[in-house]
């Protein structure tokens, strides 16, 4: 059974028990994520370890996108 069919049917059995339906799919996707990225920062400031790490994301990209500066200069 798909996510859309599941939906269809979870909101079937709300309308006819008289309940609200329940959110679409993928309605709190984004919240989830950020929620997540929190709770690894959190554990990690408790564990004693950097929380961000957005200079390794960037480090690693670097590697396969050119920089503005090189294909300028």
């Amino acid at each position: 059974m798909s996510i859309t069919q599941q939906y269809l049917l979870d909101s079937y059995r709300a309308q006819s028990l008289g309940e609200p339906a329940p959110p679409a799919p993928g309605t709190h996707d984004w919240q989830v994520v950020r929620e997540w990225r929190d709770e690894r920062q959190f554990r990690a400031v408790l564990a004693g370890r950097p929380a961000l790490r957005r200079k390794r994301i960037r480090h690693a990209l670097s590697r396969w996108l050119p920089s503005r500066r090189r294909a300028t200069g």
